[in-house]
């Protein structure tokens, strides 16, 4: 038995490698008592603004077995999403840079449904699901469980090559060999924290987002708060800025996915251009693109922001 865990675990994790994941961990399904304490107390200081949805489900959140029945391991995926080229105006509104291609939604769920018909095909008949950033899913503990990622003291997943991927899941009734949880490597650097314009780290590892940028330009739908008019630094579709500091990024990996190219007009769109943007401009840019999630009048408010 012990033999076929470890052939079905090199198989699958080859299979990733293959289909282009920059990592691939697995740990055991089970409920994750460890963090009920801590989505409690985030959740009890508003912490996640009006992303009331990340209040529901609480208890599948803890535990996949009441997503997939039976499940008995969970697969952690990274997908690089790092482009070689950026917008080519220094002082043109910025997008995140997992914003410049096609939905990773799309993206990521086409290469999971891959690896979960790869295992179906070469270990038998296997039950499972795929989520990635979409369901009740702790994507960044189980990350960090199955030895792929550490979280920062930003809070994204961190690996020494970089932070700059999307993370996915399979969750499967299959026995497999589980790796262990990664140490973290942050040591006593606090540049992601020092770096915030709008201080929402507010202690290591805890982001509040009634403050923080990214959730501001794509979740919020209300008008921006006036107190941190000024401190947005240019950014109207995300914000990168805590992983831009990090050391962990200064030896860039840029991804290989034809996928996550931007349409080529986006690169070279100028400051005035973008002021002046059109619905019908809007929706030749973003047509596949998560910037369609703040709609063309959402941007139209974060740029009036920003002016």
């Amino acid at each position: 038995m012990n033999s076929n865990l470890k052939k079905y675990t090199q198989l699958i994790k080859a299979e990733a490698n293959r289909l282009g994941f920059f990592a691939c961990g697995i740990s055991k399904a089970r409920f994750l008592e460890e963090e009920a304490g801590n989505m409690e107390k985030w959740l009890k200081n508003h912490f996640n603004g009006e992303m009331k949805y990340l209040e529901n489900h609480f208890d599948k959140r803890l535990n996949p077995q009441l997503l997939v029945p039976g499940a008995k391991s969970v697969i952690s995926l990274i997908f690089n999403y790092l482009p070689e080229e950026l917008q080519k105006h220094k002082d043109a509104p910025v997008f995140s840079k997992y914003a410049y291609g096609e939905d990773y939604h799309f993206v990521l769920k086409d290469k999971m449904r891959q690896l979960m018909q790869f295992i179906n095909d070469e270990i038998g008949e296997v039950s499972g699901s795929a989520f990635t950033d979409s369901a009740p899913v702790l994507d960044k503990k189980w990350a960090e469980l199955s030895g792929i990622a550490w979280r920062g003291k930003h809070s994204n997943m961190l690996t020494k090559e970089g932070s700059f991927f999307f993370i996915g899941e399979l969750v499967i009734d299959l026995d497999l060999e589980y790796d262990k949880p990664m140490n973290s490597y942050c040591g006593t650097c606090t540049r992601c924290i020092d770096a915030c314009p709008t201080q929402a780290i507010t202690e290591p590892y805890v982001v509040d987002a009634n403050k923080c940028i990214s959730y501001l330009t794509i979740e919020f739908k209300e008008n921006l708060p006036e107190d941190l008019k000024g401190k947005f630094q240019n950014r109207v579709f995300g914000c990168d800025i805590c992983q831009d500091v990090c050391p962990y990024n200064s030896n860039p990996i840029f991804h290989n996915e034809e996928r996550f190219l931007p349409h080529p007009d986006f690169l070279e769109m100028s400051k005035d251009e973008w002021f002046v943007i059109t619905e019908d401009v809007f929706r030749k840019l973003f047509k596949k693109s998560a910037v369609k999630r703040t709609k063309f009048n959402g941007l139209r408010r974060n740029l009036d922001f920003i002016k």
